[in-house]
């Protein structure tokens, strides 16, 4: 009779043990679906709501706001369809459009490879080869240190021998910076450097012209051409312009309170592509401004970064804001104080013209 208890006790124990762990695992499990749930969607900041909702109340106006708007903001709702890359789209997709070495333009037979081994996948080509940019860029900025460590191994390399191009495909540093770092190796400094380059007809050597030549042809990361990047930007922010007006939005451009900042403040301070004087909602969200970015908005820590100061500083001072990603943008990234945003509602014909027409060129040269 007493070994009846015993047993009781024994096979009750391992059904309270498994009830427990049971109830833990599903605690757990909720409070997992739980932070998945709370993570979907843009990350409201409500603080930077409220600002954006009494900003044309303030006293003093806030920066760029006329102290009395005839007439008085209206409130303008606008629906705008989002479709963002999937997270783990978007890193499937890493492999395939870096390959070490490779940072510069691509031919028509690597492009017709990716898009060929992107398949199906919810991304476009131009989002894929944007997202590819994004990567190199962020290659270039993380390997810089272990670059500067190497440089003189590079150089012993170089007056090897080898080529910057061999040795960017080896080590998979840009041309660009690599050819600078041998430079450095040298004992160059960075003015030294800086005017060298910017004369390099002049000032370098048959063979290291000849290489730095060949790394610029084959360098889009650290060597771009501004001015084309700047002219394509600026075409996608007219027709973001075009796309408000047309939607009876009311709005300040980065032109103008760039040349008033410059006046008041001797330099520019907060400069959004768009401020609104209206009460603009986008998907119910209070939009005070929106800065264009013509680029694909990567679910990468770099890049993130760099953009969540420049919402900041926007935040704080008109409230919830809007990033419109040419490109669009993975549902990975979130922004605290702007929701993130398509171009898919903009018509884009002047600008993909645009493009076309470099893109005809730039083939006519080569």
């Amino acid at each position: 009779m007493s070994s009846n208890p015993n047993r009781k006790k024994d096979s009750s124990a391992p059904k309270s043990n498994a009830s427990k762990k049971g109830g833990s695992s599903s605690r757990k499990g909720k409070r997992r679906r739980g932070r998945s749930k709370k993570n979907e969607g843009p990350q409201i900041d409500e603080e930077a709501v409220l600002r954006a909702k009494e900003r044309f109340d303030r006293s003093p106006p806030a920066m760029g706001l006329p102290s009395n708007l005839d007439p008085p903001p209206k409130l303008i709702k606008l629906s705008w369809k989002l479709s963002p890359v999937p997270k783990n789209v978007e890193r499937e997709v890493h492999d395939i459009v870096c390959r070490p070495g490779e940072f510069g333009f691509l031919d028509d037979e690597r492009v017709d490879e990716i898009a060929e081994q992107l398949g199906d996948r919810p991304i476009s080509l131009e989002q894929a080869l944007s997202l590819r940019a994004a990567l190199n860029q962020e290659k270039a900025v993380f390997s810089h240190g272990r670059l500067q460590r190497r440089a003189r191994e590079m150089l012993r390399k170089y007056d090897g021998g080898e080529s910057v191009l061999s040795l960017s495909k080896r080590y998979d540093f840009p041309p660009v910076n690599l050819f600078r770092a041998i430079l450095t190796a040298r004992n160059w400094s960075k003015t030294r450097i800086k005017e060298t380059l910017r004369e390099a007809d002049k000032k370098l050597n048959e063979r290291d012209l000849a290489e730095f030549r060949k790394a610029e042809a084959e360098d889009r990361v650290t060597h771009v051409n501004q001015a084309e990047t700047h002219h394509a930007a600026d075409l996608f922010e007219k027709v973001l312009c075009d796309h408000f007006t047309a939607n009876g939005v009311r709005f300040r451009t980065q032109t103008e309170l760039l040349k008033e900042q410059v006046e008041s403040e001797g330099r520019p301070v907060r400069t959004p592509d768009l401020l609104m004087l209206d009460h603009v909602e986008i998907n119910g969200v209070p939009v005070a401004w929106i800065d264009a970015k013509h680029f694909y908005g990567a679910g990468l820590s770099f890049q993130r970064k760099k953009t969540q100061k420049q919402v900041n500083r926007y935040a704080e001072e008109w409230g919830h804001g809007a990033i419109i990603y040419r490109h669009g943008f993975c549902d990975g990234l979130k922004l605290r104080g702007a929701i993130l945003l398509d171009a898919s509602p903009i018509d884009l014909t002047e600008l993909i013209e645009h493009n076309k027409r470099l893109n005809d060129e730039r083939l006519s040269e080569d």
